[in-house]
């Protein structure tokens, strides 16, 4: 199990090394001509990569990892929402700049974190690697998640206009669902779910800063 975790890890790892890599040499060629295209350069890539991180909620289920089930779970839904069910439904909002932020971020977070559990699954730790996959989330994952709200709030105007997702049943039925009301609702979720996974994210750190100095104090 440890080396499929590792191949797992490594797939990942290269996905969104590419994405991330690839994002800054098209920057660096075309400069902001290359924010509108982001998605349709790497977005196939990156839905292929958010698909297969679902697989990191069985991982915990059937007990081969020991992460914390609800905090990745919410981390992996609204990735999945946001790109899936906002961006990919919404031509026009594919081309706007919060889609290149978005996706710099998340991957700039993953790439960081499946190198570390790649190299832990080996017993390798090198600490400045340690103290990044630690550190960086705190400032950036409440920034990617401020840039899902704001891609949410972008998006709403095309969903009111368009109509996508919502669902008006025929008479003698008087139900419908109006889905810019549904993400409205989501942003509470969003923001109510980011302060839980924030709360496990410096659990996480802590006892991780524990566990270091229960090791220097040994050595």
């Amino acid at each position: 199990m440890n080396m499929y975790l590792f191949v797992y890890d490594l797939m990942q790892f290269c996905g969104h090394s590419w994405i991330f890599t690839n994002m800054i040499i098209r920057f660096m060629t075309f400069g902001k001509d290359s924010l509108a295209d982001t998605f349709y350069s790497i977005g196939l890539v990156m839905r292929l990569c958010q698909l297969l991180s679902v697989l990191e909620i069985l991982h915990i289920l059937i007990g081969i990892d020991k992460s914390r089930l609800l905090p990745r779970f919410l981390q992996i839904t609204e990735r999945i929402i946001v790109l899936f069910v906002v961006i990919n439904s919404q031509e026009e909002v594919q081309g706007k700049y919060i889609v290149c932020v978005l996706f710099f971020l998340w991957n700039l977070l993953d790439v960081v974190r499946y190198t570390y559990n790649m190299l832990s699954r080996m017993g390798i730790y090198y600490l400045p690697l340690t103290w990044l996959n630690f550190s960086l989330c705190i400032p950036l994952y409440p920034l990617s998640v401020l840039s899902e709200a704001y891609a949410i709030c972008v998006s709403l105007p095309y969903f009111e206009s368009f109509g996508t997702y919502s669902i008006k049943l025929p008479f003698p039925f008087t139900f419908s669902i109006y889905f810019p009301y549904v993400l409205k609702m989501y942003l509470l979720v969003l923001f109510i779910g980011m302060c839980f996974t924030m709360q496990n994210i410096f659990s996480k750190r802590k006892a991780h800063q524990g566990t270091d100095n229960i090791k220097n104090k040994r050595s």
